[in-house]
This record gives structure tokens, C-alpha cells and sequence, in this order.
């Protein structure tokens, strides 16, 4: 097994590059923390809510990512209205983070795994300064960027807390 604090599939960015491909790096960075926090666990781990007054498990802060991803660079990026959402429940808000008793680790995780894809193509070619629209007004590539990569770093320090109180393995 690779060290915890070490994985050959994630290195952090270069002091040296330049914005965009800061960008870019720190975000694959996140989504790969993220991937790790999940991995060698069994389903019923991955799937476990160990702070009673959480909807937070591993599993779904994977599907909440893939969510977020189709919302920040296609819908909103690309102004693709027509994308629904991926767990689309009109009784739970929460459909992406719980309940998971049905959910597949494997076809949540290609779907993720997708969702990262698509949004790597939208930017593809795309200049920082690109506009998409959100409800509330124009938004660049730059600031989708910077809110993605701050999404998952918050994300990934739940994710630190549920896999410690899972296993108690830390690091990554």
C-alpha cells in the first residue's frame, strides 16, 4: 500500500506555472484527495454517516461532486439548460447525499469520474475570462475555477473527518 501522506496519482502544483494551468492542477489535485479519502474502504464504510447530525459519508460527497461538477462547467459555463439533476428527488433536496441503501459505489463512482471528464472538455479551449451564466449573473471560468477548487478543499476536510472517524486513518 502507497504511504498515506503519498500517492504518485496526486502531487501538488508547481510554484512556477501559470494561472491557468494553476488552476487546473490544484482542481485535479482536490478531486484526486477526494478519490483517496475513499479508497479500501468496504460499501457499508463508504456509505457510513459517523456524525449522527451529518448527511456526510464518503459515497455521497463523491455523488455531491459529481452534482457540482455538472453545475458549475456545463450548466453553468456552457449555459446548458437542459442538464437535470444527476439524483433528481422532488421529496429530498439531499438526494445526491442520502439516502444511499440503493446507491452502486461503482456506477456513482463512473459517474463522477464522468462528470470530471465533461468538465475538463468544457473548459478545454476556453479562456479564463469565458462568461457562463448563473442566476445571479455573468460568471467566468476563473471564478469557477477558484470555487471549484474550494469546494472540494472543503469537502476534503469533511471527507479527512469521516474517513479518520470511519478507519482512523489520516493523512493524504
Amino acid at each position: 500500500m502507497v504511504d498515506d501522506l503519498v500517492d504518485p496519482r496526486r502531487t501538488e502544483p508547481s510554484f512556477e506555472l501559470g494561472e491557468r494551468e494553476m488552476y487546473e492542477a490544484w482542481l485535479d489535485f482536490h478531486r484526486m484527495t477526494l478519490l483517496l479519502k475513499c479508497e479500501g474502504l468496504a460499501d457499508h464504510e463508504r456509505k457510513a454517516r459517523p456524525i449522527p447530525t451529518s448527511k456526510l459519508s464518503l459515497h455521497g460527497l463523491v455523488r455531491h461532486m459529481a452534482e457540482v461538477e455538472r453545475h458549475w462547467f456545463r450548466r453553468v459555463l456552457l449555459n446548458d439548460g437542459t442538464l437535470t439533476h444527476i439524483w433528481d428527488d422532488p421529496q429530498n433536496d439531499d438526494a445526491d447525499l442520502f439516502p444511499l441503501d440503493d446507491a452502486r459505489w461503482e456506477d456513482d463512482l463512473a459517474t463522477w469520474e464522468h462528470e470530471c471528464a465533461a468538465s475538463r472538455a468544457a473548459a478545454l479551449g476556453r479562456a479564463l475570462d469565458a462568461v457562463g451564466t448563473h442566476r445571479e449573473g455573468p460568471c467566468t471560468l476563473r471564478w469557477i475555477y477558484a470555487h471549484m477548487t474550494e469546494e472540494y478543499a472543503r469537502h476534503n476536510g469533511h471527507a479527512d473527518l469521516i474517513r479518520e472517524l470511519v478507519d482512523g486513518r489520516v493523512g493524504w
